[in-house]
């Protein structure tokens, strides 16, 4: 190691900080305090926000947190993990407010997100969830192909999207005759988009950045998958895992 505390190789004598390659790089905190700020992150029951970070962390600019916190975020859901299997139901909800006009086409200010949500007998098992542009069978059908192992029973409601999904290599079920979107939901379905929304105005005074909506959707996953851990160490090691292996991300593409 240099005296700049950097860890030197002995062939090339190239100097690279112990941070180089993860998303800590170029962060002026320590690592000591992303630990903290990890430990504090997964240790919030109903989530977290960049006012309350910077608050019990005494960061001098909101800037900083929101920053620390999005960069979190970010490494929340592992790239290639599992996909659900089994009986899952698939339906959408608007995050922004109810939906005026017909389904698919959108609406300003509101945005479609697909959920998918395992059966595990009358509980709700893993879940899924998707910003899509549309509720067109093309912008379906690569969210559940994303999400749902072949071969699985899907559970849907009668809307168009999801003829194709037999010829996709799912069992398919019409559980409800109705297709409209906000009302008399699947169950599963129905409990996860009153959770996200309940979370939304409990955490974030119910209006969060449209164009970060992912990022807030994954936090919400990795909370509820991991809802009934007992271990707070565990999750604990499960983000710091994720963010060691997950490249670098610079403000810069933060705020893209």
């Amino acid at each position: 190691m240099s005296k700049r505390g950097l860890w030197r190789c002995k062939t090339c004598r190239y100097e690279a900080s112990i941070k180089s390659g993860t998303i800590f790089q170029s962060s002026r905190l320590p690592l000591t305090a992303w630990f903290r700020m990890i430990w504090w992150l997964v240790s919030q029951k109903n989530g977290a926000s960049a006012k309350s970070l910077q608050r019990i962390f005494g960061f001098s600019s909101y800037e900083t947190a929101w920053t620390s916190l999005q960069k979190l975020r970010r490494v929340m859901i592992r790239p290639g993990r599992d996909q659900l299997h089994g009986t899952v139901e698939i339906d959408e909800t608007y995050i922004g407010g109810k939906k005026s006009g017909k389904r698919g086409r959108g609406a300003e200010g509101k945005e479609l997100v697909v959920i998918a949500a395992e059966k595990d007998g009358n509980r709700i098992g893993r879940i899924r969830l998707k910003r899509v542009a549309d509720a067109s069978a093309k912008s379906l059908n690569l969210s559940v192909r994303q999400a749902v192992e072949k071969g699985s029973t899907v559970h849907t409601d009668q809307w168009k999207g999801y003829n194709k999904f037999k010829k996709l290599g799912y069992k398919h079920k019409i559980i409800r005759k109705d297709a409209s979107v906000g009302d008399n939901l699947l169950p599963c379905c129905n409990r996860v988009a009153a959770l996200i929304k309940r979370w939304i105005i409990g955490n974030h005074q119910g209006s969060i950045s449209q164009k970060h909506l992912e990022y807030y959707l994954d936090e919400f996953t990795f909370r509820f998958n991991r809802r009934t851990s007992r271990y707070r160490g565990k999750l604990f090691y499960r983000l710091l895992q994720q963010a060691v292996v997950m490249e670098p991300v610079p403000y810069t593409k933060l705020i893209e």
